[in-house]
């Protein structure tokens, strides 16, 4: 049943429709009955409107299905339910609705988008465009809709027509980008060269001095071999605008892969000598660069373009960042470490730099209280990445922040799940050390048989489980086969010589330990102070007190001693 008396008006709120009835007129009872219906339809429309606006499309739906019972024919109130089940993507409901709305007002704009928006939704494109085409067929006021109307198009295929209409959006907005760019790419898929390379001179015409849209033209030149006509539009823009260095390096380019390397060197050289040109762009040219074989002339473009680099881009973090690699490449891991340090003050987002620091002061001995700032920095910037958990925790470990430690490589274990096994073994053979100083000997040992069970000539693993064995005189048998090992493998290590020494004095096997102490001692030029008392304890069960007596003395505020040296030495006597 259509209503006559109900009008629906577009509103800032929305669609709300209003009641005219003339009050002077006498209104027979089927009148006044149709009055009364009427007013319950417009008061369900507002509840319903009201919730829609609250975004409570549940209740939205019931109060407008309630009015929709009352007058099922009517426009504002179809198009409503169907704008409800298009948000829930019920969409062959939405356009059983949004149909009856467009039947019953056939000239409602908002009703043909929606319904266009349906037929989108259906992936049927064409039937969508149809309706934007009679919109702006019968207005003016709708052509905006015509970018709409060309990506329908473009994803309906049908190329002709989308160029049709990406030229009426040309003549409505003027020559911009994002439309020049399409209709280069549908002239592209089309193989027709000549008229992408026309789209693309329409643009650098209409915006004059933008090198991104030269460059963008010069892609497609280069990409369909015409580097040559590339260089000239290069070097035209060059000509009425000099000062683009990104032109340049552009050139650049396209030179050197023509084989002409005095040219291109030429152009890189004055490029980089503009403060214009992003260090971004520096820094990655510098690392091709970088990543050639290694010739006197490249090293000494690397030189200059370097120079440059620190004069126009001191505090840009990837060129700082790259001249570390050049650093660390020819073996400079000092200066390597300090440029890669003041990259990460600059910008502490780069995983890479923070691993290149952190690595670096690993392996040249760095202040461990040094090594753990960068390595908070690091798992507080990137808190998924296990190996930065590990080396927080092994840094924790080496300043005797045991529980810390713990907390840090159970973390790594966890980011890693188990994806990179052999940071998984690092991470168990670290646990097993902190476990120990903790005195969950258990889990110690635990930890450390998990990675001699994948790497059994692991030497960190094999040294401290053996010395642990050791001290806690334990699995003694054990503890000899392990650090056997070590002094076969290694007999010049004084480190694996002292732990097996102090295996077989555990064993009550002094003339031997004393042999292999004798030879850590040797081999070290700076032997810490456990090393001196334990071969002092040796000599003493040698029955040579004297001498013992000598080395305990030398022993004395040296590294990781007893707390029962001074009483030795005191006592002159040992003691466990």
């Amino acid at each position: 049943m259509k209503l006559n008396k109900l009008i629906f008006l577009f509103s800032l709120l929305g669609i709300v429709f209003t009641h005219q009835v003339n009050a002077q007129q006498k209104l027979s009872k089927k009148e006044r009955k149709q009055v009364i219906e009427d007013t319950k339809a417009t008061r369900l429309f507002i509840e319903g409107q009201k919730f829609l606006m609250l975004e409570d499309y549940d209740k939205s739906y019931f109060y407008f299905q309630k009015a929709r019972e009352i007058a099922p024919d009517e426009a504002a109130i179809n198009f409503k339910i169907a704008e409800i089940l298009l948000k829930a993507n019920k969409v062959d409901d939405a356009l059983d609705y949004g149909m009856q709305a467009v039947e019953s007002d056939p000239e409602n704009k908002y009703y043909n988008l929606m319904m266009a928006e349906v037929y989108s939704k259906k992936n049927e494109p064409l039937k969508a465009a149809d309706i934007l085409e009679s919109l702006m067929e019968n207005s003016d006021e709708n052509q905006n809709y015509i970018l709409e109307l060309a990506s329908l198009y473009l994803g309906a295929n049908e190329n002709d027509k989308a160029l049709d209409a990406l030229d009426r959006a040309e003549e409505y907005y003027g020559v911009v980008e994002q439309l020049v760019v399409q209709k280069q790419r549908i002239y592209l898929r089309k193989n027709n060269l000549e008229k992408a390379l026309q789209e693309g001179e329409k643009l650098i015409a209409a915006h004059p001095g933008n090198s991104q849209y030269v460059l963008a033209l010069v892609e497609i030149l280069f990409n369909n071999g015409r580097t040559h006509e590339a260089i000239a539009t290069i070097e035209k823009s060059l000509e009425a605008y000099p000062n683009q260095p990104d032109l340049q390096m552009g050139a650049y380019a396209l030179y050197k892969d023509l084989g002409d390397k005095e040219t291109a060197e030429a152009l890189i050289l004055s490029a980089f000598d503009n403060p214009d040109l992003d260090g971004m762009v520096k820094a990655q040219s510098f690392s091709e660069i970088l990543q050639e074989i290694k010739t006197e002339k490249r090293e000494l473009l690397l030189d200059s373009l370097e120079a440059f680099m620190l004069e126009h881009n001191p505090t840009d973090s990837n060129v700082l960042t790259v001249i570390g690699d050049r650093r660390l490449f020819n073996d400079n891991k000092e200066e390597a470490l300090s440029f890669y340090k003041k990259s990460a003050t600059i910008n502490p987002d780069n995983p890479q730099v923070l691993q290149g620091v952190i690595t670096i002061m690993f392996e040249t001995g760095g202040d461990f209280g040094e090594i753990e700032k960068y390595t908070i920095i690091a798992v507080d910037e990137f808190p998924e990445r296990a190996e930065f958990w590990y080396f927080d925790g092994t840094a924790k470990s080496a300043l005797k922040k045991w529980k810390e430690a713990e907390e840090s490589l159970k973390k790594s274990s966890d980011a890693n799940k188990g994806k990179n096994k052999q940071l998984e073994l690092l991470v168990h053979g670290q646990l097993g050390d902190v476990y120990h100083s903790l005195d969950k000997k258990d889990e110690a040992y635990e930890a450390y048989e998990k990675v001699l069970k994948e790497r059994p000539n692991d030497e960190h693993v094999l040294n401290n489980y053996a010395y642990y064995l050791s001290l806690a005189k334990k699995d003694l048998d054990k503890a000899r086969s392990m650090s056997e090992k070590l002094v076969k493998t290694f007999p010049n290590n004084p480190t694996y010589l002292d732990t097996h020494a102090w295996v077989l004095f555990q064993l009550e096997d002094y003339q031997n330990a004393k042999t292999y102490m004798e030879k850590a001692l040797k081999y070290d030029e700076s032997p810490s102070g456990v090393m001196l008392e334990h071969y002092g304890d040796i000599l003493y069960h040698l029955g040579n007190k004297n001498e013992a007596l000598s080395f305990w003395k030398k022993a004395e505020g040296g590294e990781e001693t007893s707390e029962l040296l001074i009483k030795k030495i005191k006592d002159k006597k040992y003691y466990e």
